[in-house]
C-alpha cells in the first residue's frame, strides 16, 4: 500500500483526511532519476517533493490530518484555522478534546523530549474532535518540517490514529508501519474499550520504539 502525496513507484491508495479532501494520483519519475547511478538524485527528488507536498497538505483545506490508516475513501471537510485553541506556551501535546489527564500529558511530553534528543525526530500530538481543532494554526506553532511526525488523535472517522510524516521520517520508517499501528491501537473496538487516552499512549510508545530501532530491512517490523 502507499499513501497520498507519495511518488507512484509504490502501489497507490486513496487516503482519507480528517479535513483534507484529497485523492492520490500517479506521478511519473523520469528514467534518468530511476537509474541506480542516480540514487542520490532520486533521494533528493523524493525529499524535495514530499517537503512541498507536506507544505501543501498543511496549508490546504485543513483541520488535520492525512490518515495513513488504509481507509480507501476521501472525506471532504471544511478547513479550520483556530489559533485561539492553541496553548499560550509551546507544548508538543495539544489536547483540545480532553482525552488526556494532566499526568498523561506530562509523561507524553517527557517521552517526546527524550525521543527528539535521542533521534532528532519531532513527534507532535494533537487530540481533537473535528471541527474543534486549531487546524492550520498548528503548522507555524510547531514549525512542522521534514523531521516532524504530526499525530492527530481524532475518533470522528472511527479509527482514532492519524499521521502526517515528514520526508526524512518517510525515508527511515516503512510506510506499512503506520497502517499496522493504526490497525492495532486505533481501531474503534480498542479505543472504545480502553479509552482514547490508552490508544494515544500506546501509539506514542510504539512510535518511540520504532524510531529508536536501527534503520534496516526489518526495522519497525513489529508494532510494540
Amino acid at each position: 500500500m502507499a499513501f497520498a502525496l507519495f511518488p507512484s513507484s509504490l502501489p497507490l491508495l486513496q487516503t482519507r483526511a480528517s479535513s483534507l479532501a484529497l485523492v492520490a494520483r500517479p506521478m511519473t519519475i523520469s528514467s534518468s532519476l530511476s537509474s541506480p547511478t542516480n540514487a542520490p538524485a532520486l533521494k533528493k527528488w523524493v525529499a524535495d517533493f514530499h517537503s512541498k507536498s507536506l507544505n501543501f497538505a498543511l496549508s490546504g483545506a485543513l483541520a488535520l490530518a492525512l490518515s495513513l490508516t488504509g481507509v480507501g475513501s476521501v472525506e471532504a471537510k471544511v478547513g479550520v484555522n483556530k489559533p485561539e485553541l492553541l496553548p499560550k506556551e509551546f507544548s508538543p501535546v495539544i489536547d483540545v478534546a480532553g482525552f488526556l489527564s494532566a499526568g498523561q500529558e506530562k509523561r507524553l511530553t517527557q517521552e517526546i523530549a527524550d525521543l527528539e534528543r535521542d533521534t532528532g525526530f519531532k513527534l507532535r500530538i494533537l487530540a481533537q474532535n473535528y471541527p474543534d481543532t486549531p487546524g492550520l494554526a498548528i503548522r507555524d506553532f510547531w514549525q512542522v518540517d521534514d523531521r516532524t511526525i504530526v499525530f492527530v488523535a481524532d475518533p470522528t472517522f472511527g479509527n482514532i490514529l492519524n499521521f502526517n510524516v515528514g520526508a526524512s521520517v518517510d525515508l527511515d520508517i516503512p510506510r506499512s508501519f503506520w497502517s499496522r499501528l493504526a490497525g492495532k491501537y486505533g481501531n474503534m473496538f480498542y479505543w472504545k474499550e480502553k479509552g482514547e487516552d490508552a490508544s494515544i499512549e500506546a501509539a506514542v510508545m510504539a512510535i518511540s520504539n520504532c524510531l529508536r530501532e536501527p534503520v534496516g530491512p526489518s526495522n519497525c517490523s513489529e508494532v510494540k
